[in-house]
Order: C-alpha cells, then structure tokens, then sequence
C-alpha cells in the first residue's frame, strides 16, 4: 500500500467543497454516536461502582476484574484488528498528511469506536477527541477513495475530516477548523481552510441535533480581572509552562516505561492498566474517566485547596498511566482537567495572597484550560478558541492570550517538543526498528 495515491492533479473546488460538507456529516453523526455510548459507558461504570460498594469484598473483585477486562479487549481489538488506532490517533493523522505513512484501514473506525467506550468507560484517563478526529480522518479516506480523488484532494478531505472529528468532540466548530491548520498541517492552505470549514460546519450541525448547542461547560459570572491582576497571567502561564514540560516528559517516560517492562502481551498490561484504575474507581470514583465532570467540578469552584491538589496529582499521573495502556484514547480532555485544577489552585492562592485583588479563581480555570493545553500542544490559537466555545465565556480572552504566551514560550526555551511532535517521532523510530528486525530476520 503505497501513502499517496497516484494522481497529482487538483480537482474542482466545488466538488472538494461539496464532499468536505459530506465527510463532515458523516464525521458529526459519528462523533455524536460515539459521545452519547461514552455516556451510557460512563453511566453503567458508576451504576457497577455504586453495586460494588454494597457487596464488600466480591464486589471489588468484580469491579477491578469487570474493567481489567473491558481495557483488555480494547487493546486486542486495536492489536488484531488496527494497530493504528492505538493511543491518540492524532499523530498518525500528521503523519499520514506528511506522506509518512499509508493511510488506516477501513477497519480502523469501528475498532476505535468500540475499543474507546471500552478504556473509557473503564474509568481511563483518556479523551474522546483523539477517537473522534482519527475517526473523521478515516471517514475521509473512504469517501476520498470512494470517488478517486487525487492526492492533493484527498489530503485536503483527510484533515477536513480530522477537524470535523475535533469539532464534534468538544461542540467546537471553530476550534476545529483551526486545530486543521494550526496543528495538523501547520500552515495556511486555502483549499484546506475552506474544506475544514465546511466539515465543521456540517458536523457541528448534525451532532447538535443528538447532543444540543448548549456549551460543554457552564461557568458562573466572571467580572473581568484588575488592571492590577494582569501580571498574575504571565506568572501563572509560566508556572502551567513549566507544568506542560513535566507532563510531557512523564508521558513519555511512562510510555518507554511501559515498553522495557517484562516481553507482557499488550492485552494483559492493557488489562493490569484497567485493574488498577478500576480499584482507584471504588475508593475515589469522581476522578476516574476522561474527566467531563471533573472539570465542570472545578468550573463551579466549590472544593477545597487539599482536595484539588490531590486530585491534581493524581489525574496528572493516572493520563500518563493510562496512555501506556495502548488503547484508543486522546489527550485534549485529561488536559483540559489538569489545566482547569491548576488554575483553580493557582487562583486561591492568589486570592489568599492578594485580597484586595478581587481575585476569582474561576478565571484563572478557565485560563489555565486554554494555558496548559498550549503548553502541551504549542497550538495556543486552537486552545484559546477551544475554551471560549465550550465555556461560552469571552470575559476572559486577553488574560488567556498573555498566560497562553507563557505557556509557550517557557517550552519553547527549554526545548521541550510539543506532545504530538514527540509521539510522532516516537512512532516513526518504533516503525524503523520493526522494519529493521524483519529485514535482520529475513533469509
């Protein structure tokens, strides 16, 4: 299977455009799907939590069992069936647009879909966003092949796709087209800008008809910050750089971790990942799962400074954790918990701190999701829009760009590779090997 098809030619726009609207259909309706199963995951998980609770021992056994073995069918199914859909999926998006790999098989999307409700909703730290775009990429391909589109349309289809994935997955049209552009190719290109916009717009469009047009998270009034306040910004986006660069390395160092264990099939260290995080499920069940509602917790700003920063602690290693596991799963929703909890963190103190400041440590939240996924992904313009459409909430834009250029910049400097860079490149060098061990064990 060669990366490319053959054909160099770009076809018409408006025939581009008109497929960009039906793969972004396509992508919307499944993107819908697949939220309204991972609430039915996430429902059936808490109704086995709270069975558990009432049955003493053997209901523990069976609750940590119940999900070792849910996580490891999602690693089989992602094993047998399509190695590519393992983890994220984001990285082998770029790299099938950068022409360094083939494209998925058609397979790919009913394995991520199925494998994704079963590690989520088996209490894994992971996002649905990962799944949904790599499931609009997929969508793309086939109809991109269905009417034997030449390359360069068919690329363009593949990231409208993608885009239109991310925009279902968080209620985020916008957001989405310019995750296409600032993310997966990484510049300007007219033909894609318009198909990305189309495909949002439609998916947008036919998952608000399952899932409503209200936003993800609803936020109290925030009363815009001092002129005095604005300096806290900058600091905060700095300490969230610093955060990002931890995280970063943790992932990958869990990840390398994970790979010089004990030659353990990847089923059962899928199913010892799901286990474990089905044991911490029965003792703290609110921070288990992609963490929806742990973020529109810390939004409403009603717990406590130990109890956040325990949670802090330990979302921040159960997402690493639970990428070793190889099943599908994103990383925008850990992030987006992470980013929320360290503002919040950040905001009470200041408030402590700084008292006459009228300091509401909701805004720094709210800042803190767009800030750490900046420093995270090193696509701040994706962030800040991201958090405005699922908060609804504008108050808090300039704030956002100052900490979100901290965010970056402190990264930047100490030469961390944003997340996905580092996960593609991880993948290219394990591909490599393998090639290189067939080519060794080859007569």
């Amino acid at each position: 299977m060669t990366c490319e098809p053959s054909s160099e030619k770009e076809g018409s726009l408006l025939t581009l455009s008109v497929l960009a609207l039906v793969v972004g259909a396509a992508a919307g309706l499944v993107g819908a799907l697949f939220r309204l199963a991972l609430v039915q995951a996430d429902h059936l998980r808490n109704v086995l939590i709270d069975w558990a609770h009432g049955h003493a021992a053997v209901g523990f056994i069976a609750l940590v069992v119940i999900c070792a073995v849910a996580t490891g069918i999602a690693a089989w199914l992602v094993r047998r069936f399509a190695p590519q859909a393992s983890g994220s999926g984001i990285p082998h998006v770029e790299m099938v647009l950068r022409g360094q790999a083939p494209p998925a098989p058609y397979g790919l999307a009913p394995v991520k879909f199925a494998g994704g409700v079963l590690a989520i909703g088996s209490g894994l730290a992971l996002g649905r966003e990962g799944p949904s775009v790599q499931m609009g990429a997929s969508i793309a391909v086939f109809i991109g092949r269905a009417v034997g589109c030449s390359w360069p349309d068919w690329r363009v289809l593949l990231a409208a796709g993608a885009g239109a994935g991310l925009a279902t997955a968080f209620n985020s049209p916008i957001a989405g087209a310019i995750f296409v552009l600032e993310e997966l190719v990484q510049r300007f290109e007219r033909r894609i800008a318009i198909a990305a916009l189309a495909a949002s717009a439609t998916a947008i469009s036919v998952a608000r008809v399952f899932l409503g047009d209200a936003p993800d998270f609803q936020v109290g009034m925030i009363a815009y910050p001092a002129d005095e306040a604005h300096p806290l910004f900058y600091v905060f986006g700095a300490i969230v750089g610093l955060l990002a660069v931890a995280y970063n390395r943790s992932l990958l160092i869990t990840l390398a971790a994970a790979e010089r264990l004990p030659r353990l099939p990847v089923e059962l260290r899928a199913g010892l990942i799901g286990g474990a995080v089905g044991a911490l499920g029965w003792l703290v069940p609110s921070l288990v799962g992609g963490g929806d509602d742990i973020t529109a917790r810390t939004l409403l700003g009603g717990e406590s400074f130990v109890f956040v920063m325990v949670a802090f602690l330990i979302r921040f290693w159960l997402g690493a954790i639970s990428y070793a596991a190889a099943t599908p799963g994103g990383l925008f929703a850990p992030l987006l918990v992470l980013g929320a909890q360290s503002g919040l963190l950040f905001g009470m103190a200041c408030n402590a701190l700084f008292p006459g400041l009228g300091i509401q440590p909701i805004g720094f939240a709210v800042v803190g999701m767009a800030a750490f996924f900046t420093g995270v992904v090193r696509a701040p313009l994706t962030g800040i829009v991201l958090i405005t459409e699922m908060t609804g909430n504008v108050t808090m834009l300039l704030p956002m760009l100052g900490a979100c250029f901290m965010a970056m910049l402190v990264p930047t400097l100490l030469r961390d590779a944003p997340i996905y860079d580092a996960l593609r490149e991880l993948t290219l060098q394990s591909e490599t090997k393998l090639q290189e061990a067939k080519k060794a064990g080859s007569p």
